[in-house]
């Protein structure tokens, strides 16, 4: 993925940056995507992306790292918040081979994994198919990429 930093800020209401996600937003508990919002986007952003990504995951894929949690894309400007289990935008395929959110869930004994939810800032409104793969995604969205930042949660299964 292009690095852009910006001093866009996102948080969630479920958890605090560098703490433990709920349960209830894992793959244990009702796998709900948690809710979301963001400030601060960079001037001339016409759009969104949201990933959730999971490099501590021990899987190598089409050469990239990690588990692909989430990929949620089409969001125009207007929207700088998304409510829990949220129905906005376009849903890609994420890891498990389905569409739209799956929870954290690393392997039993495997120690914290870190969780990291990316919102994009776009000099776009994409309209972009529904079931894009992350490599598909960035592919489309990196040549539009003016900011981006990230809120870090973590999870464990003993």
């Amino acid at each position: 993925m292009a690095f852009a930093p910006s001093s866009m800020q996102l948080t969630s209401s479920a958890f605090v940056n560098h703490e433990a996600i709920p349960t209830r937003h894992t793959g244990e508990g009702e796998n709900v995507s948690p809710a979301l919002a963001w400030r601060d986007a960079p001037e001339g952003t016409k759009g969104f992306a949201v990933i959730c990504h999971d490099p501590d995951a021990p899987l190598v894929n089409d050469g990239s790292y990690g588990f692909v949690h989430w990929l949620l894309y089409n969001l125009p400007a207007d929207v700088t918040a998304l409510d829990e289990a949220t129905t906005l935008g376009t849903s890609g395929v994420n890891d498990t081979g389905s569409l739209g959110y799956g929870g954290p869930m690393p392997p039993e004994g495997h120690g914290v994994h870190l969780y990291y939810f990316w919102v994009l800032a776009l000099d776009t409104v994409t309209e972009l198919p529904e079931g894009l793969t992350l490599p598909e995604l960035l592919n489309k969205l990196e040549p539009h990429l003016l900011g981006m930042n990230r809120l870090v949660g973590s999870y464990r299964r003993d």
